[in-house]
């Protein structure tokens, strides 16, 4: 069963304004002109940031919301070996830089985390 352009368009924007809500949750700070979901099939990043933004969050965001990405069963496996710990995927195709994938909550967290504590050493120097 194949989606409309129009729901997929949606899935899409969901998962922007979902990243773009973590990314103000975890600086409350910012407010809501600091980031920016952009329009479905607009060029460049999908989420705007601005320079305080910016600032905080040193990341270019790209949202891809599909029905199936092979990467999932792979980070599946993950977890299955994980126990207790934080599952960690490593990958990389041919010719290509190996990428990290973790939960996103997770890596809001300790972007959270880092922020914190080099705020807490810019106090402290």
């Amino acid at each position: 069963m194949t989606i409309s352009v129009s729901s997929a368009k949606a899935k899409g924007r969901k998962l922007q304004q979902w990243v773009r809500d973590l990314i103000l949750a975890t600086w409350p700070k910012l407010s809501a002109d600091d980031v920016h979901s952009t329009s479905m099939g607009s060029n460049g990043e999908d989420l705007q940031l601005s320079p305080a933004a910016r600032q905080r969050f040193p990341y270019s965001v790209e949202c891809k919301a599909r029905a199936s990405i092979g990467i999932y069963s792979f980070y599946d496996q993950a977890k299955a070996n994980a126990g207790k710990h934080e599952p960690l995927l490593v990958v990389r195709a041919n010719r290509r830089n190996a990428l990290v994938v973790v939960d996103a909550e997770h890596f809001f967290t300790l972007i959270k985390k880092l922020d914190k504590n080099d705020r807490t050493r810019a106090a402290k120097g």
